[in-house]
């Protein structure tokens, strides 16, 4: 496996992981793939790079990219679901369910903690369906859980 910088001609790789990253619980119809260009959803990819805090990372396996992994800072006027404040980056992960539990995700997210903690942030944070077995992995890697409502759940990561 290798984690990588994605390169500019794979940014619409990340509209592909977006719709990867909606949670669907087992049992319910997906969502059509347009979901993505919602205001909710689309912030997370449109104009990618515009900011130096737009990171992105790709996982690839024998030449064929997997999984991705980005953060991008949101501000509250314009807030993600998993936003903490106004100097916290928000990550966005999804891995290609063929590669799912396999330490992909892990893997990813200790690479772009550590690019981030690199460049001097302090904190990430995202969002998870309380039903998504992702939960569990943001756990074991100490995100602490800062928001909870009924189905989902606002975790921060300290990078220390």
């Amino acid at each position: 496996m290798n984690i990588r910088k994605i390169k500019t001609h794979e940014t619409d790789f990340l509209a592909d992981m977006l719709y990867e990253a909606i949670f669907i619980p087992e049992g319910q119809d997906a969502l059509p793939k347009d979901i993505i260009r919602d205001n909710s959803l689309s912030k997370y990819i449109d104009n990618w790079g515009k900011d130096q805090l737009d990171i992105a990372y790709v996982a690839e396996i024998d030449n064929q990219l997997v999984g991705a992994i980005w953060g991008r800072l949101f501000r509250e006027e314009n807030q993600g679901f998993g936003f903490i404040d106004d100097n916290t980056p928000e990550l966005s992960m999804a891995v290609k369910p063929d590669y799912r539990n396999k330490g992909v995700g892990t893997n990813m997210i200790k690479v772009i903690a550590s690019e981030y903690k690199r460049i001097g942030v302090k904190y990430l944070s995202l969002s998870v369906d309380k039903a998504n077995d992702a939960s569990r992995l943001y756990q074991r890697l100490r995100c602490e859980i800062t928001n909870e409502t009924e189905t989902s759940l606002t975790m921060r990561k300290a990078l220390k």
